[in-house]
């Protein structure tokens, strides 16, 4: 964690419980809208090439497929750790997923891959009404989506298949690939906010 983490962290905006009135969270001025757009348009590019890597590689080396799960965590950990605002994480993910319509070869169903990831990131804020957003929260959703997407595709990987280490490997994998993903959309947002963009008012008490 780095410093500026930290220092954010401890900032009255990470910790305080907004008063606010009834909602007004989940209002998007236009420059949140603006801002959801091009995170979304972003991770596109980023997924689309990524999307036909990790199919190719779900076969013959599911475990470096596994390796890039942590990426379609991404756009949403840096869209809610910007923005700080609810549901921001499912309308980038949601944005992403019907820019990849017509590159993804998975059609429309690349929205609800996209939105099933991006419910991890969000989830977390959910419990709390989003009034706190602490780092450790965004860590919270990346390890429950590492536990959950392995078993959940557990038939498709034929899991049942494996040796125990595989298998054990295989959650590990998972789990450091979320992790590391939020990690780095933590990073991207973190610099993002330095330079200007995005806002954190909505944790500003009113």
């Amino acid at each position: 964690m780095s410093g500026a983490d930290a220092a954010g962290d401890l900032a009255p905006s990470d910790a305080v419980v907004r008063k606010a009135e009834p909602g007004r969270r989940f209002r998007f001025p236009t420059a949140i809208l603006l801002t959801c757009a091009a995170l979304g348009v972003a991770g596109a590019v980023l997924l689309a090439p990524m999307n036909w890597l990790s199919t190719l590689l779900t076969g013959p080396l599911p475990f470096l497929g596994m390796a890039l799960a942590g990426l379609w965590l991404l756009p949403s950990v840096i869209a809610l750790r910007l923005l700080r605002r609810p549901l921001v994480g499912l309308l980038v993910a949601l944005i992403a997923g019907l820019v990849l319509v017509p590159f993804s070869g998975y059609g429309f169903g690349s929205v609800l891959t996209n939105l099933w990831w991006a419910a991890f990131t969000e989830l977390p804020f959910l419990f709390v009404l989003w009034r706190y957003w602490g780092t450790s929260m965004h860590y919270v959703g990346a390890v429950a989506v590492g536990i959950v997407y392995p078993i959940s595709a557990w038939a498709w990987f034929d899991l049942g298949s494996m040796t125990l280490f595989a298998q054990v490997a295989f959650f590990a994998v998972t789990m450091a690939s979320c992790v590391g993903g939020t990690a780095l959309g933590i990073v991207i947002a973190d610099r993002l906010r330095k330079a200007g963009v995005g806002t954190p008012t909505a944790t500003i008490l009113r």
